[in-house]
């Protein structure tokens, strides 16, 4: 993506009303006051819904269409990506949709205790290399976070291209005793999965497919 046009996508995003992109200073210092009040931002009691590394906004956006009593969110640092996302909700009027300009560590600044519902991490970097583990985002670092946000009974869901990913995440969750709801190594070939992960599929997605890779999927819980 060319730099002109990157920054027509930033100031536009600046225009959207479904676009919050607080500085890091104000997220640590409280200024951003945004912890513990999101529903007021969506202006009802409707749960919360999480994607982290939401890209394009295509899952945030295909989750809002299909659950409207819900509120989604996705998070990325990567502006010029969500704004398709951003634009969509718009042109569809879809109000339960906001998007989150952060970096996803800082999610427990950002949050509330039990504000979050569920949490989908779709197609992530899996970090393969050991050095990198710290950025997995289904480390245990990461999970300690995510239980702080979420509901006693809330849902993680992992949708990953990656085999190691999912061999790595479903790991640890043994290795920590926490509750595996469901898991597939290959959500088409095989039976089972939720219509959310069979009906909705991005862009890279797509691509994956055509190559023959295998899609899986973990449901699973934090507390």
């Amino acid at each position: 993506m060319g730099s002109k046009n990157k920054l027509r996508r930033f100031k536009e995003n600046d225009t959207f009303s479904n676009v919050i992109q607080p500085k890091r200073e104000a997220i640590a210092d409280g200024s951003a006051n945004l912890k513990g009040k999101w529903s007021a931002h969506f202006k009802n009691d409707n749960p919360i819904v999480l994607e982290l590394g939401c890209g394009k906004g295509e899952y945030t956006i295909g989750l809002a269409k299909r659950n409207p009593e819900k509120n989604y969110i996705g998070i990325d640092i990567k502006g010029a990506r969500f704004w398709r996302g951003a634009k969509t909700a718009i042109e569809d009027n879809l109000t339960n949709v906001a998007f989150l300009r952060t970096q996803i560590e800082l999610i427990d600044q950002l949050f509330a205790e039990n504000e979050v519902s569920e949490i989908w991490i779709t197609f992530p970097d899996p970090q393969i290399k050991y050095k990198r583990t710290k950025h997995r985002m289904t480390n245990q670092d990461f999970l300690d976070k995510y239980k702080k946000v979420l509901q006693p009974k809330g849902l993680m869901h992992l949708k990953t291209d990656s085999e190691f990913m999912h061999g790595y995440t479903l790991g640890l969750l043994h290795g920590l005793d926490l509750e595996v709801i469901y898991a597939n190594h290959d959500v088409y070939k095989n039976e089972g999965s939720p219509e959310e992960v069979l009906k909705i599929q991005t862009f890279y997605e797509n691509q994956y497919l055509q190559e023959g890779k295998p899609i899986t999927y973990i449901q699973f819980k934090v507390h």
